[in-house]
């Protein structure tokens, strides 16, 4: 398992290839990447990404050995940028590896259910409107609840 929390860019290609390399017992890698993208109000200049640091890299370490633990995990990869970011950049990365793809798809998913709604990051938009904090969007929010039992 790997978190990596910082603001400088992450190679996608050769984060990927030296995540799946080690897995020769695995049958499924899953990626998925976020990119920043455009305001759908007013054209965005940047994202600006603040959080805590010990604080955000423990809060991911517990939800990815939460997703250890739910399903059949070979290992677990999540990085996530914070800082300034311009649209198109990426913003984050989740890898799961397991021997069968349904629990490589599921536990990647439930990881990005996560970071969309509870990790400890803060979202600003900059556009030439001005800059207002990203507020939580209720579907990112049920889509999480899909994880908790009822």
């Amino acid at each position: 398992m790997r978190i990596v929390v910082e603001d400088a860019p992450f190679d996608l290609g050769a984060e990927t290839a030296q995540f799946a390399a080690g897995h020769m017992n695995m049958g499924a890698v899953v990626t998925f990447t976020g990119v920043v993208r455009d305001s759908e109000t007013s054209p965005l200049q940047a994202m600006e990404i603040e959080h805590y640091p010990g604080m955000t890299e423990a809060a991911l370490t517990r939800i990815a050995q939460d997703a250890m633990a739910r399903w059949s995990l070979g290992d677990v990869l999540v990085i996530h940028r914070h800082g300034r970011l311009v649209p198109g950049e990426m913003i984050m990365m989740v890898a799961t590896a397991s021997k069968h793809r349904k629990d490589a798809f599921e536990a990647a998913e439930f990881l990005m259910d996560y970071l969309k709604s509870r990790a400890p990051f803060w979202k600003r938009e900059v556009t030439s409107d001005g800059a207002a904090w990203v507020d939580a969007r209720a579907e990112d929010e049920d889509a999480l609840h899909r994880w908790t039992p009822s």
